[in-house]
């Protein structure tokens, strides 16, 4: 029997309790935002092999559209998360057109290429709101349950988050995902047993797009704006290093890693504040205005030290545990 879609059970009934053990809200709806979108990432480079410098495109896209939906056109609270989604698969399906058939450092430079288009016309474009960007989005009701109570609030964002993992873990484990697992292995190989690569890689591109673009519009109804902050490059380079961190080709690994960087972000200053009182040492106090300094040590420790992420090592050095002497 396999275990582990029971751990994963275990693990969400975890987190659901996370508001009644104090963990502030908004904080976990955050993280479950950014996990989902380390997860969609992850489905793309861990199991597929791409590696794409602009995702945050997809992220970009769902927060903007779900945004305007929600604002201006009053759709309720799902159907803006669903054409978010959508607007996110369709930008995907146009980057993957252009991009599927190179490979390597070319399929990277050319997602980063698009996706600072994509950035730029929304730093333009009217209803983005510019550098101000798309404030005060309504949450509105879901089955008359009012969504400004964080609390109601955060058990829809579980759901949304625990139905992407869902479709996550059952692309990894179909004939579909031992496919893009063949291809990750050897592209050549796959294509001489009569499977169109590019047409495969295409339909995880766009899955990969869709799933990010799902934790986008989540996010913005959860925080009730959208910037430019979520279609920038260094978003992308902030899922890659949520990826790496947690451990690349895991499935719970992105989730780690999501928590980490997001905790990171948000606690880092009170650390500082605790390091300073410990050792007397003041510099700790500015640590809250350096987290890209302490982001990037953790890059370096990871590629050095952990080059399977937090995940994979633990796995491994589970299964070393488990081998008789």
């Amino acid at each position: 029997m396999n275990k582990k879609p029971l751990g994963y059970a275990a693990l969400f009934i975890a987190v659901a309790l996370l508001p009644w053990l104090g963990v502030y809200p908004i904080f976990a709806m955050k993280v479950m935002c950014y996990a989902l979108f380390a997860c969609a990432f992850n489905l793309l480079i861990g199991f597929t092999g791409l590696l794409s410098f602009g995702h945050a495109a997809f992220l970009g896209t769902a927060a903007y559209a779900a945004g305007h939906a929600l604002k201006v056109w009053g759709f309720p609270p799902l159907l803006g998360i669903a054409f978010g989604t959508l607007m996110a698969a369709l930008a995907g399906l146009v980057f993957g057109l252009l991009a599927i058939r190179r490979s390597g450092i070319y399929f990277a430079m050319i997602t980063l290429a698009l996706a600072q288009m994509l950035f730029f016309y929304f730093l333009q474009a009217p209803f983005t709101g510019g550098e101000d960007g798309l404030q005060s989005v309504p949450r509105g009701h879901l089955l008359g349950i009012d969504l400004e109570n964080d609390v109601a609030l955060f058990y829809v964002v579980l759901a949304i988050f625990v139905l992407g993992f869902w479709l996550i873990y059952r692309t990894v484990h179909s004939p579909f995902g031992q496919v893009l697992t063949s291809i990750r292995e050897n592209e050549a190989r796959a294509t001489s047993l009569g499977y169109d690569a590019a047409r495969f890689k295409l339909l995880a591109f766009v899955l990969s797009a869709g799933l990010a673009g799902m934790a986008g519009a989540t996010k913005t109804l959860v925080l009730g704006f959208a910037t430019l902050t979520d279609a920038v490059w260094t978003t992308s380079g902030l899922v890659i290093l949520m990826t790496l961190v947690g451990g690349m080709g895991t499935m719970v690994g992105p989730i780690v890693g999501a928590l980490v960087i997001i905790a990171l972000e948000n606690k880092i200053g009170d650390l500082g504040q605790w390091l300073a009182g410990v050792t007397g040492v003041q510099w700790f106090t500015g640590l809250g205005e350096s987290v890209s300094l302490v982001t990037g040590l953790i890059f370096i420790l990871c590629v050095l030290a952990f080059r399977r992420g937090l995940v994979g090592e633990a796995g491994a050095l589970w299964e070393r545990l488990r081998k008789p002497s």
